[in-house]
């Protein structure tokens, strides 16, 4: 866990007596909104932050007292729940910068870090725990173990190509590969890609880590795409040729695009299928390596992807099938494959957008430290009713599981280079769910041979179609023996599922309430803010409120009273085996019973079934809220005693003395994996145009909104203020050929010096639809220069008890504070005001320090004087309030110099003197 320290230093340049350089103002970054509500002005800043600025750039800065590993969630600042902005990672792993918006120093409240919803800048207080911890009962065992080895030998080696340069990275990107492939088997082979996540880039035999690319000289590249050997052996033995990508030069530069490099990782998978294409159609052009693995059959092809791998391999697929625009793709070869199914292991999906008519088998460790919020459940949730709901999407929910021992090179004692645990825990607060050596936290070996397990079912049931492996990921409670001790839970959508109960439709609820995935209001939230743990089914977007996302939330405290969901249309149960449904109850809870009823258009009532919901093992560090899928059967009585076809409601009524649930969707489900037929659809992909202000007028821009592909369907778009952060939101229906999306954004011009202003906006697929690039927007560049400064004493001389005080000024009115720091210097010549001399509550508002024991101020740690013009202001004072002692001593001095971005004084900059003398 990343711990908090004192760190107190307000470091931004501050001109004096007519320069200009350097002083503190706001410069824009993508995504950062300005803060409403001001709190008192002179209010500090929270320990570990400050304020930098040299020249243009005004920057807010979180620096912690350890490394943050470089993983696969975004490091995201927030002002209590609203989303700042993405800060940029400093090389040394530790300082984080976020550039400003408009947000002044003392607008800037509850100032937190958080990377997928844990925090990272304040201790743990939690005690990870609860009074118990339920472990799941062992499954039935399934028919056939995908995890058995096959019947093959396999070879291993590795190719080294060529680079390929990467819309938007400066650097080209390497194209390196390790191969595992069936030996001597027979022809075609189906074939499987994997990319790994984001990791660090770089090491040295001295155990230095670092996130560069390219690699400094003496250090090596971090073998990342080595970590899935024994995945790739397995699946060889079972006539797989496995290829698996290096992505390090994706990961030392992906800070810098908008999605987190979604797309770049995509062209990367895309640029080695097509060589593989090549090496088919030429196979004298191949490297030996390739030349001695059977011929690919790359109509059957398995993507699995890890971490942002995940998210890498989503993108490709859906490139694969609706073409990207060409400016933001670094492919632009025809496909000469087929993407049968995807295996996404703890994925990121910033965009949240799926491909829903590609199957996929999203894996969810239970105890991962870095996708802390498990946002992969959206792979799931995020198809329904987009498009067809032919494809299996499955969600696997591995108990113990962290994020980084799917791959054994992120593991410590296999990796060659620095490798950790990434679910964060310590000896004094120990996890009682996942801390090492309790009875649900698996060992790296065991997680590793179970995620093996279930990616060779992933692979045997999308490529190879053996419908006998479905049990295993369906959501109907079977287990592969090969995955040992761990406790693996699945359910899912798609398929045969038919017509389904679905809160995010058009539905009428009774008895109990339609909650929000993601809103901020308790009322309205599916879980509060206080609730302990989260739930991967209602992981945060790019916005603090989500129209769409619900789910039914249930609460008693007595047994029979039911909740009734009514969808706007009558639905068809006909031919169905049996419903089939998604149920949330809270953590480490046991024997949650609901009647399952159903009633008719003619108001005929049926009780179904019984079904009975164990929460799973949770802990206030986890992410434990999570559905499981129960099912009763339709049977012929229940045919006879019902018009299946016309079904108005469904009724779940609890039988237990009190309780909660949350219903996520229920399913007229029957047994099978039918053939997936890719629909045409309608591309959207939103762009990002950069203006200048100008000096006057208003001027209307658009957003850069693409719409490609076929058909018409439904988006929603939301649209962000850049002043007030406030986000709206419309449904829009997109036709290739049209207008698209008219997005105008009006641009005020100027001669004030200003930030530039992000009108940021983002979009999500509702029905018949696909976003790839799902954020973008307008972004208003200030051209204005900044005005010159001055500082001059208004009382640099007064007696004790008055306040020393000088004034700083503009050569004309900002759009922006402005504003910088001093340093206090030591005295060279005379006596120095002490601890004693000034106000305490000023010197603890501006060091966090006490009086005691008394010492000069140059030696109080962390004292800076912060002074800034507001906007629209030209002047403003900054004072040194002294006390009053009433002691007779010679007079007394303090000595200011503006500070850098380091809190150290710039030298060759003027000193100010204030004196304090005895009062008369």
């Amino acid at each position: 866990m990343i711990r908090a320290r004192i760190w107190v230093t307000a470091v931004a340049l501050l001109a004096v007596v007519g320069a200009s350089p350097g002083w503190a103002q706001a410069q824009p970054a993508s995504g950062v909104r300005a803060l409403a509500d001001p709190v008192d002005e002179g209010a500090g800043l929270p320990d570990d932050w400050s304020i930098t600025g040299e020249g243009a750039a005004r920057k807010l800065v979180w620096r912690s007292d350890e490394r943050v590993p470089m993983g696969d969630a975004r490091v995201e600042f927030y002002a209590g729940d609203r989303l700042l902005g993405r800060p940029a990672p400093g090389k040394d792993g530790r300082t984080f910068r976020l550039g400003l918006d408009g947000v002044r120093l003392d607008s800037v409240r509850d100032l937190e870090v958080r990377a997928a919803g844990r925090r990272l800048d304040a201790p743990d207080t939690t005690s990870g725990a609860r009074s118990a911890v339920t472990v799941p009962q062992r499954l039935p065992v399934n028919q056939v173990d995908p995890g058995k080895p096959g019947a093959y030998r396999t070879v291993t080696g590795e190719y080294d190509l060529d680079p390929v340069r990467l819309p938007g990275f400066t650097e080209p990107v390497e194209m390196r590969a390790v191969v595992v492939a069936p030996e001597n088997a027979d022809g075609r082979r189906p074939f499987a890609l994997f990319l790994h996540g984001r990791h660090f880039t770089c090491y040295t035999p001295q155990g230095e880590i670092t996130g560069d690319w390219p690699c400094a000289a003496g250090s090596k590249p971090v073998p990342s795409h080595r970590g899935y050997l024994r995945d790739q052996r397995l699946l060889a033995s079972q006539g797989y040729v496995t290829v698996s990508i290096s992505a390090n030069g994706i990961n030392g530069q992906d800070w810098q695009a908008e999605d987190g490099g979604a797309q770049a990782r995509s062209s990367l998978v895309r640029q080695h299928l097509a060589r593989w294409a090549d090496w088919s159609a030429h196979p004298a052009t191949a490297p030996q390596t390739v030349r001695k693995a059977p011929k690919a059959d790359l109509s059957r092809v398995l993507l699995v992807g890890h971490s942002r791998g995940g998210e890498g391999v989503n993108r490709a697929a859906m490139d694969s099938l609706y073409a990207p625009p060409a400016d933001q793709d670094g492919y632009h070869g025809p496909v000469r494959w087929r993407i049968r199914g995807t295996v996404l292991i703890g994925p990121t999906i910033f965009g949240q957008n799926p491909v829903a008519d590609v199957p996929s088998m999203t894996i969810l460790p239970g105890c991962d430290g870095d996708v802390s919020d498990l946002q992969g459940e959206v792979y799931v949730d995020g198809t329904r009713g987009v498009s067809k709901g032919s494809a299996l999407h499955s969600a696997v929910y591995m108990v113990g599981a962290n994020h980084n021992f799917f791959n054994s090179e992120w593991t410590p004692g296999q990796a060659v280079a620095p490798a950790d645990d990434d679910f964060w825990h310590d000896e004094e607060q120990p996890d009682r769910v996942c801390s090492p050596g309790t009875r649900t936290r698996l060992t790296a070996d065991q997680q590793h041979k179970a995620g093996a397990t279930y990616i060779a079912a992933a692979a045997r049931l999308f490529v190879a179609g053996d419908d006998r492996v479905r049990p295993l990921l369906d959501g109907s409670g079977r287990r592969a023996p090969s995955a040992g001790p761990a406790h693996v839970l699945t359910h899912a959508v798609g398929a045969k599922r038919g017509p389904g109960f679905l809160p995010d439709g058009k539905v009428a609820v009774s008895g109990a309430r339609l909650c929000s995935a993601v809103d901020p209001a308790a009322a309205k939230a599916c879980l509060s803010s206080e609730t302990a743990g989260g739930s991967p089914h209602f992981a945060r977007w790019d916005t603090d409120r989500e129209p769409g996302r619900r789910a039914v939330a249930l609460s008693w405290t007595a047994a029979g009273t039911a909740a009734r969901i009514r969808p706007q249309q009558p639905l068809s149960l006909t031919g169905a085996k049996a419903l089939a449904l998604r149920v949330i109850v809270p953590p480490n809870t046991t024997g949650t019973q609901l009647d399952v009823s159903v009633t008719d258009v003619s108001g005929r009532h049926r009780t179904l079934g019984r079904v009975k919901v164990d929460g799973l093992p949770g802990s206030d560090r986890t992410a434990s809220y999570w559905a499981r899928e129960v099912r009763v059967p339709i049977g012929a009585d229940d045919a006879a005693a019902l018009d299946l076809k016309h079904v108005k409601s469904l009724e779940l009524t609890p039988r237990t003395r009190s309780g909660r649930a949350w219903l996520m969707d229920a399913w007229a489900w029957r047994p099978g994996t039918p053939p997936v037929r890719e629909a045409s659809l309608p591309r959207v992909d939103v762009g990002r145009l950069t203006v200048k202000e100008g000096d006057s007028g208003v001027r209307t821009y658009r957003v850069p909104v693409r719409v490609s592909g076929q058909g018409s369907g439904q988006v929603r778009l939301f649209v962000a203020d850049p002043v007030t952060g406030k986000v709206t939101d419309r449904l829009v229906t997109v036709r290739p050929g049209t207008q698209g999306i008219d997005v105008p954004v009006k641009v005020e011009g100027n001669t004030r010096y200003g930030y530039e202003l992000a009108h940021d906006v983002f979009v999500k697929a509702v029905r018949t639809s696909v976003v790839g690039s799902h954020r973008g927007g307008v972004t208003a560049e200030n051209d204005d220069p900044m005005p010159s400064i001055s500082v001059s004493p208004v009382a640099d001389r007064v007696a004790e008890g008055k306040p020393l005080k000088w004034r700083v000024s503009l050569s004309a009115v900002a759009d922006v504070e402005i504003g910088g720091s001093f340093t206090v210097l030591p005295v060279t010549g005379g006596q120095e005001l002490s601890t004693k001399d000034v106000d305490p509550r000023w010197l603890m508002d501006h060091s966090g320090a006490s009086p005691d024991p008394e010492r000069p101020l140059s030696k109080v740690d962390g004292l800076y004087l912060w002074a800034s013009v507001d906007a629209g202001e030209k002047s403003t004072e900054f004072v040194v309030p002294t006390l009053k002692d009433g002691v007779a001593e010679p007079a007394e001095s303090v000595r200011l110099q503006m500070s850098d971005d380091t809190g150290e004084p710039v030298p060759g900059t003027p000193v100010l003197t204030g004196t304090v003398v005895d009062a008369p």
